[in-house]
Order: structure tokens, then C-alpha cells, then sequence
């Protein structure tokens, strides 16, 4: 609640970059569980129902040459796009500003300014931007109709990002290959249709659930109090706005 912050003075900081190279891990786990079927791999075993290999079980898909669009490339966007790359995708990306030429060299990276047509190219689509009341619901059943049949959805910024409702449609419709997801709209309650989708990847939003990063913001954290208490501005300070 920004103007009681305001209204009250109260300041407030934030831990930015610390769980940048998590993030971005715990993406690409998304992308690879939900593209080689892992998941089901996995309770199949554990089910007891595993009969051996044969050539056509479980067959999932590969990832070079494939069209990872990423909508919102700042830290966390562009470190995916540095994993996808090793694995030979194709990124593009949807901004609020295009990235400089030398950085999208670096990423191997092509800009797209239409969300659209990005939704329409992508072979996975990746949420990482910040959930505010224009990016809710980013991805809505006109956008889902949208996708090339097969398509995976990949979602570790935030559940609203999605209109679930829509989402569930075009997993239980056949027309979306999967989705991999770590955050959603209601969460910890994820609604049972999703749970019971054998070809999503569902995890407790565990995106920057890593020692080294909380360890790193708690620091981050500790070092504002003290700048603070120090009367000195704090370093990662974004309330009230810095002149």
C-alpha cells in the first residue's frame, strides 16, 4: 500500500540480484522436465509401472532449434537466455525497452516488439516479467488459441501472470504440449484441474529457495538496517523514490 507508506514515512528496501542465477535455474529445470516428460518419468517409476524401454515410450521433445520467447529480459531474462542458448534455442524476447545491440549479440538475442507475434513464434514462452494490473492475466485464452499447437507454457515470475482458467483449457484441449510452472494465481491452493495435468510440471515455488541466495539477501538486508540505523540512505532503497 504505497500511499501508507507515504502517508506514515515509512521507507522500504528490497534485495535486487540475488536470486537472479536461481531464477534462472530453476526456468531451465522447467523448460527440460516439461520438454522430456521428467515428471511423469519419475512417478512412473516410483508407481511401480515402469516395464522397460521401447522405442516409442514417453517420447518428448528436443530442445535445439526450438523458439524460446522470454517476455521481460532484465537480469533474470537474460540469464535464461544465456542456459538456452547452450542448449541451442533460438531466443527471442518482448521488453519494455529493446536490450542494446552488443547485449542481445552476447545473448545471441532478437527483439520482439509485438507480444503477439512473439506468443505465435514461441515453442515455449516464458513469463519473467513483474506482476502489476497491465501484465495480469498477460496470458489469456486469445493468447493460448494463439500458440503453435504443441507449445509449452513456462511460468517462474508470478501466478497472475496466467488466466489459469484459460491455461487449463488449452492443456485439456490437447492444444498445448505442457507447461512448467513454480508460481500460480492462488498459491499454496493450485487448483486440482492443474494437479491432476500429468503433463505439467508443478513445483512449491522454489525459485529462490537455495542457500547461497537466501543467505545473500538476508545480508542484503542486514546491510540496509545498518545504513539506515546509520542515518545513511540505504543502499537498495525503493520507497520512499530516490531523487
Amino acid at each position: 500500500d504505497i500511499a501508507a507508506l507515504h502517508a506514515r514515512k515509512i521507507m522500504v528496501t528490497n534485495t535486487p540480484g540475488v536470486f537472479t542465477e536461481d531464477t534462472a535455474d530453476i526456468t531451465m529445470a522447467l523448460i527440460l522436465m516439461a520438454s522430456r516428460r521428467l515428471g511423469e518419468g519419475v512417478l512412473l517409476i516410483d508407481k511401480g509401472e515402469w516395464h522397460g524401454w521401447h522405442p516409442s515410450h514417453m517420447l518428448g521433445r528436443t530442445l535445439r532449434g526450438k523458439v524460446l520467447g522470454i517476455v521481460g529480459m532484465g537480469r533474470i531474462g537474460q540469464a535464461i537466455a544465456h542456459r538456452a542458448r547452450a542448449f541451442g534455442m533460438q531466443i527471442v524476447y518482448n521488453n519494455r525497452r529493446q536490450l542494446p545491440h552488443a547485449l542481445e549479440t552476447i545473448l545471441g538475442a532478437t527483439f520482439q516488439p509485438d507480444l503477439d507475434a512473439l506468443v505465435a513464434e514461441s515453442d515455449y514462452f516464458s513469463l519473467n516479467c513483474p506482476a502489476t494490473a497491465e501484465t495480469r492475466f498477460l496470458l489469456n485464452a486469445e493468447r493460448i488459441a494463439a500458440m503453435k499447437p504443441g507449445a509449452f507454457v513456462i511460468n517462474s515470475g508470478r501466478g497472475d501472470l496466467i488466466d489459469e482458467d484459460a491455461l487449463i483449457a488449452g492443456l485439456e484441449s490437447g492444444h498445448l504440449g505442457g507447461a512448467g510452472l513454480d508460481v500460480f494465481a492462488n498459491e499454496p491452493n493450485i487448483d486440482p484441474r492443474l494437479i491432476a495435468q500429468p503433463n505439467v510440471i508443478k513445483l512449491p515455488h522454489l525459485g529462490s529457495a537455495t542457500l547461497e541466495g537466501r543467505s545473500a539477501a538476508g545480508e542484503k538486508i542486514i546491510a540496509n538496517i545498518r545504513s539506515w540505523a546509520d542515518g545513511h540512505i540505504a543502499p537498495d532503497r525503493v520507497l520512499p523514490p530516490m531523487d
